[in-house]
């Protein structure tokens, strides 16, 4: 979250998880939230699209009505006025509060899935993303890689019913898997992490890659790496 003053990192952390489908995102930011909450820490649990009256009419419009056509540039305009409210009154809110906010996708989401998969050229997305969240960015995004043949067998070994970006067939989530590891390589505060394991073992991992990068908090909340 880049517009962060020193005390609101202090008080607040905003977090991101970001992975092809089937990567176990919902599976860990629910783990972390409640061993986080289990330390004293106040935690705020979101999803993008959604956690907001605006974006949860977006994700019931763009995810779950998989009959509707949606052009690409539709498409990243939606979810980018689910992220402006999101970041109004959700995550400024409670980071502002001292909270952690630990969002199911983010900004991340919109380069691999609208830019790569939908083919949108990148610095537009990028700069269209900027305005929708007035410069707010995660103080960390963690990806969890997975290949998206395993998250699709993953989803498919779960019975999930396949939402609308579910879908898009094995090659578009090839281009969003590429994508998400292409950022991960050059962008920092990106933090990746191995996913092709048992949920125990990826939270471990997860724990101890973000113990590296916020000692303070995690110390706090009495992890110890391994």
């Amino acid at each position: 979250m880049q517009d962060a003053s020193p005390s609101e990192r202090k008080s607040g952390l905003f977090l991101a998880f970001e992975g092809v489908e089937g990567s176990g995102k919902t599976t860990q930011v629910a783990l972390l939230a409640q061993w986080l909450r289990g330390q004293g820490h106040d935690v705020v649990v979101a999803r993008e699209p959604g956690s907001t009256p605006l974006g949860e009419r977006v994700r019931a419009t763009v995810l779950d009505e998989v009959a509707l056509h949606v052009p690409a540039r539709s498409e990243l305009f939606l979810m980018l006025a689910a992220r402006a409210a999101f970041v109004e009154q959700v995550v400024r809110p409670g980071v502002a509060a001292g909270k952690i906010v630990i969002a199911d996708r983010f900004e991340l989401s919109t380069l691999a899935y609208q830019g790569a998969g939908r083919g949108l050229p990148l610095d537009e997305v990028a700069m269209c993303n900027a305005i929708a969240t007035g410069g707010v960015t995660p103080h960390a995004t963690v990806l969890l890689d997975v290949d998206p043949d395993v998250g699709a067998g993953r989803q498919r070994e779960a019975g999930k019913s396949a939402d609308r970006m579910e879908r898009e067939d094995a090659e578009f989530h090839r281009r969003v898997a590429a994508a998400y590891r292409e950022h991960a390589a050059r962008v920092a505060g990106i933090v990746r992490v191995d996913a092709e394991a048992p949920h125990d073992e990826v939270q471990r991992r997860v724990r101890q890659a973000l113990a590296a990068r916020f000692a303070e908090t995690f110390a706090a909340a009495g992890f110890i790496s391994q």
